[in-house]
């Protein structure tokens, strides 16, 4: 039986140990790093039309370092709000250095 974990403060130490790989975190690293950017464009330019490929560009990347590197099923899977904010807060700290890049 799967742990339930009902706060996310709960659920990260868990959701770190899920991204050892450093390809992996790489991977998720550059997919946020892709819908910022998809995002940042989408707004400015009005391309609403194209606000469908933002999960593609995120998960996509982060669903290739678990299948190739990580060898895990995604926590997304179990726990889709928690690990949605894990991957923003996993993005943040490694922009400040608190995870390695």
């Amino acid at each position: 039986m799967t742990k339930q974990y009902q706060t996310f403060q709960a659920f990260y130490p868990y959701y770190l140990t899920e991204h050892n790989h450093p390809i992996c975190r790489r991977l998720h690293f550059i997919g946020s790093f892709g819908v910022v950017l998809a995002s940042l464009y989408i707004v400015l330019s009005g391309a609403w039309r194209l606000i469908w490929l933002l999960p593609f560009i995120g998960y996509g990347c982060a669903w290739t370092g678990h299948y190739f590197f990580e060898k895990n099923r995604p926590a997304t899977f179990t726990y889709p709000l928690y690990s949605l904010i894990g991957d923003w807060v996993m993005f943040k700290d490694m922009l400040t250095g608190k995870i390695r890049f």
